[in-house]
């Protein structure tokens, strides 16, 4: 990992950041060819530094690419994958860096349709199913989103408020209850963190 911006070019705000996002989503989902930079060119510069225009905290499942389903190129994208979209301190940490080091001015939390993560937690809610290893301790944090979303819909529909709620709790930690060096930016209008969650069948990130 690069310790430094190096690039020395001007990043783009929150909401043109997060409009390049939208942009590269819509052309994934019309099967447009993606215009990313892949190349030799690319590479060497990225090999003096990195300046990603977004920090990404996704899920680790194999279905949802970030880079793919946004249209985003080598070095564009700073991505923190866990199962379930939650980060521990080394997570933190890592969003952490890309803000007071990297300097990016959007956080995208990102959940998926089907998730396997938040069916597990809610498996541990209604079933009292219990997980080996550090499976348990990992889903662990999405439960109270089953909690909150098992108050309003029933069981059929579980999963899919879950995965929504999910992602707002982990938004809000980043908004409200993180480090000066997260809300800081925040409050000068220099970062913005916001929540999507990604459909499985369409390709289309729908931003909450």
């Amino acid at each position: 990992m690069a310790t430094s911006n190096t690039l020395a070019t001007a990043q783009p705000t929150p909401d043109e950041a997060l409009q390049r996002l939208v942009d590269g989503n819509r052309a994934f989902v019309a099967d447009q060819p993606s215009q990313s930079d892949i190349s030799r060119e690319r590479r060497l510069a990225l090999a003096e530094g990195q300046q990603p225009f977004a920090t990404l905290v996704g899920c680790s499942d194999s279905r949802v690419g970030p880079e793919q389903l946004f249209g985003a190129g080598l070095g564009e994208l700073f991505i923190v994958r866990t199962a379930g979209n939650n980060v521990d301190a080394a997570g933190m940490g890592s969003v952490e860096y890309s803000v007071s080091v990297l300097k990016v001015p959007l956080i995208v939390v990102l959940g998926h349709e089907k998730c396997g993560a938040v069916a597990a937690a809610a498996d541990v809610v209604t079933k009292d199913v219990r997980f080996p290893g550090s499976i348990g301790r990992m889903i662990e944090p999405i439960i109270p989103a089953v909690l909150a979303a098992q108050r309003n819909v029933g069981e059929e529909k579980l999963v899919d408020v879950a995965v929504e709620e999910n992602v707002r709790r982990m938004v809000e930690r980043l908004q409200t209850f993180s480090e000066p060096m997260l809300i800081e930016p925040q409050e000068r209008g220099e970062l913005k963190v916001v929540g999507a969650v990604y459909e499985l069948a369409t390709g289309r990130v729908r931003w909450l």
